[in-house]
Parts: C-alpha cells; structure tokens; sequence
C-alpha cells in the first residue's frame, strides 16, 4: 500500500482496490489498456502491477470485467488467465467488441482512456 497526502491527513492507499474500481466503470462495448489505467491511477509506469491485479480480479466481488482491459496495442495479451483460451476474446464479443487473430478490431475506436472519461 502506498500512502498519499490529502487535506494534510496521511491516507492509505489500495492499488488493487483502485484498479478494480477503474476496471468496473469501463463501458460495456469499450476497452482499456494496462497502462492506461496505470497512468490514471498516478503510477505511470506500473502496467504490469495492473495485469497483476488484473490476474486476481476473478477473487473480486462485485465482478470487474477484467475481459475489458487489454495490451496497449489491442492484444488479448491476458486471455491465459481466464478459463478458457477462448473465454476472454466470448466476453469481448458478447460486450460487441470485435476481435481478430487476438486482437481487438478498431482498438483505437473502442479504446476507453480513464483519464479523459474520469477526468484528472
């Protein structure tokens, strides 16, 4: 956990928590990149502690589609994490995400930016 200061009061921080927070507010129909919500979150460089949390979302409740949260290309680079080889890209489908070769189709179009849509 990381601390931060606000209103001159030290707070505790929870990454985890703030990823799934983040995570359960993409749109059905969108997508985000690890990185993306890294940087929204003030840890710029910290994508792969969001995969991480990404790799135990299953264990959240209330659910968090981590099926939403993609590569910074568009990959479905997390796709051996769910039950299936097949589960995250049905999820994605089922949301009307179109996916290619493990890829998100339009990825730019579908991409959902925390910092623009929550604003910093």
């Amino acid at each position: 956990m990381k601390t931060q200061l606000i209103n001159n009061a030290i707070q505790e921080r929870d990454f985890f928590a703030d990823v799934m927070a983040v995570v359960r507010q993409i749109p059905k129909g969108r997508v985000t990149s690890y990185g993306a919500i890294a940087k929204y979150l003030g840890a710029a460089r910290s994508a792969r502690i969001v995969g991480y949390c990404m790799n135990n979302a299953h264990t959240v409740k209330p659910k968090v589609p981590a099926h939403r949260v993609v590569n910074r290309i568009g990959v479905l680079s997390g796709k051996h994490h769910f039950g299936s080889p097949t589960a995250m890209e049905d999820l994605l489908k089922k949301d009307g995400v179109q996916v290619k070769k493990d890829q998100v189709v339009d990825f730019a179009k579908r991409f959902w930016d925390p910092a623009v849509e929550l604003g910093l």
